[in-house]
């Protein structure tokens, strides 16, 4: 069973993930990176272009999910290079601080409340967020086209793309995709119509926004959502 609450940082969310039957999952994108613990190990999984379907037998998992664009000022990493990867944390920090705090999340009442801990802590020593990404966030997901978005920052689009490649792991084109998609879901899991979702989530028509679906999140729309 999955679950999730908002997390003391900012813009962040905490969740756990028990799988309740066997079969691989599907983690489809949304332009955010997550701080993970699974099985006692401690582990970063950054900005996903496609579904990540997980394997193996059912396991417990938790995370932080930091808002897009935030976690490369945290890990201290850029995006990009960890672009559909999900990499050990003692990857990207010092082996010693993170058999610190990998004692410090197994020895806290649960892991997600553990790794919230940890994140919170790494932001607390990190430098600000450049408020420029929210922006490009916010304008993105209501819809406004790259260019549009690229000129109110007063960017050039060369410079917009480097930008989001580093915060995001892609440029602005594929972020505004994945956002759409994200907001195309959660207007069809609410009950709206695919042609009506289609319409108010920004795709051409209804088989466009079945060709991303599929292209995206690697099944039909229907199966996706768990209707026949």
């Amino acid at each position: 069973m999955y679950a999730e609450r908002a997390s003391r940082l900012d813009g962040a969310v905490v969740w756990t993930n028990q799988p309740s039957s066997d079969g691989p999952g599907r983690v489809l994108p949304d332009g955010c990176m997550d701080l993970l613990w699974h099985e006692g190990r401690l582990l970063v999984a950054g900005p996903d272009t496609r579904a990540y379907v997980t394997e193996g037998a059912p396991s417990a998992w938790a995370g932080v999910r930091f808002a897009p664009g935030t976690a490369p000022a945290l890990l201290g990493v850029p995006a990009r290079e960890l672009l559909d990867r999900r990499v050990d944390l003692a990857d990207l920090w010092p082996a010693a601080e993170v058999r610190r705090l990998t004692a410090r999340v197994n020895a806290a009442a649960d892991p997600a409340s553990g790794l919230e801990e940890v994140a919170l802590g790494r932001a607390a020593d990190a430098e600000p967020g450049d408020p420029l990404l929210r922006h490009v966030v916010d304008a993105l997901d209501a819809g406004r086209p790259v260019a549009a978005t690229a000129d109110e920052l007063a960017l050039g689009a060369r410079q917009l793309h480097r930008r989001c490649l580093a915060a995001f792991g892609y440029g602005p084109k594929t972020l505004a995709r994945v956002l759409r998609l994200q907001r195309a879901l959660g207007l069809a899991r609410g009950g709206v119509s695919y042609a009506e979702t289609a319409i108010r989530a920004g795709f051409a028509d209804q088989a466009h926004l079945a060709r991303d679906v599929r292209e995206l999140a690697g099944v039909p729309l229907t199966e996706l959502l768990g209707r026949r």
